[in-house]
């Protein structure tokens, strides 16, 4: 039976969620990507093991995490029963319904069928009485907002889930729904968007800043764009990377010239500052005042060890910030 290393909440540090009682660790969690029914079970396990090990203490996942559809719950889950169990209380468990999930008119978007039936099924999966995080996944263009706000809250008011939050939503779509859950005096607290050096969505659409404003935290997704903001590309697309496996995520049409020059540009600042490129995209999400916590994925346990390094270093001064921004500037202007 796994017994987790009793210094395991000095290495790391624990930012409030916007103004809430909340905790999350700099550094969470996801098994969006290798807690699939392609993956090895006992990486899984020695990648919580890790994780928890060094002060990680959020696992993020989703309904339809895989591949298949569940299985990432259904994983996690039986990790949870045979080894984590004793340590319920000091985990932060999240997940999410949005997404396709199954066939017909009820499995998919934002419904009030579909969210809470969802939460149903992942509490099955992963063998727990109620979440921590309860996640809307996306905006839905044609459920009324007031339905899947009121969905989320009924989550909460059932035991089933202590907090909710919202991804992939914009500014606008952001402060309405706020002020329903408001109204409904549900715990919501927390966004889950993607955000990297590469990728400043949440600036372009209003989010971030709306985040700030109502006060609610903003955990970034997808901080080293699928791996782009590694050492994995410097010199072209390996025949073991991810784009040559998988084009789901990342695609080859991505790696152009013009990316691969910026890629050299950044490792060689992350070099004068003593870090990996990785460490200093992780860093530059993390020196943002708006954002609490950093969502990594990995398939080796020493992923997430050098991710954590990041969190000894997130202070740029104003030459290294205004040189990240020279080196991706035609980037964001696109």
């Amino acid at each position: 039976m796994y017994q987790a290393e009793k210094e395991r909440y000095k290495s790391m540090e624990y930012c409030r969620c916007g103004n809430s009682g909340l905790k999350l660790p700099a550094v969470s969690f996801g098994l969006w990507h290798n807690f699939g029914d392609d993956s090895d079970y006992e990486n899984m396990k020695q990648l919580c093991f890790t994780a928890f090990d060094h002060g990680i203490t959020h696992f993020d996942l989703a309904n339809n995490y895989g591949p298949k559809y569940g299985s990432a719950e259904i994983h996690f889950g039986k990790i949870l029963k045979e080894e984590l169990n004793s340590y319920r209380d000091e985990l932060l468990i999240s997940t999410k319904a949005g997404y396709d999930m199954w066939d017909g008119p009820y499995g998919n978007w934002g419904s009030r069928k579909y969210l809470i039936a969802s939460l149903d099924q992942s509490l099955k999966r992963l063998g727990l009485d109620y979440v921590d995080i309860f996640y809307h996944h996306r905006m839905d263009p044609d459920t009324p907002l007031e339905e899947t706000m009121g969905a989320l809250a009924q989550t909460v008011k059932s035991g089933k889930a202590l907090y909710v939050g919202l991804s992939n939503y914009n500014g606008e779509k952001l402060a309405k729904a706020s002020a329903i859950l408001e109204d409904l005096k549900c715990p919501f607290v927390i966004n889950q968007n993607r955000y990297s050096i590469f990728d400043r969505t949440i600036d372009q659409n209003g989010l971030k800043e709306t985040a700030k404003r109502l006060k609610k935290g903003i955990i970034a997704f997808s901080p080293l764009a699928q791996g782009l903001l590694t050492n994995r590309y410097l010199n072209g697309i390996p025949s073991d990377s991810r784009v040559k496996k998988d084009g789901r995520f990342l695609k080859e049409s991505a790696l152009t010239e013009e990316r691969i020059t910026q890629i050299q540009k950044l490792n060689a600042l992350a070099e004068e500052r003593g870090q990996t490129l990785a460490e200093m995209a992780l860093a530059w999400v993390l020196q943002d005042e708006a954002v609490t916590s950093v969502l990594i994925g990995a398939s080796k346990s020493e992923q997430i060890l050098d991710n954590i390094r990041a969190t000894k270093n997130t202070e740029f001064c104003k030459e290294e910030l205004q040189k990240i921004e020279e080196i991706v500037m035609d980037e964001i202007k696109s």
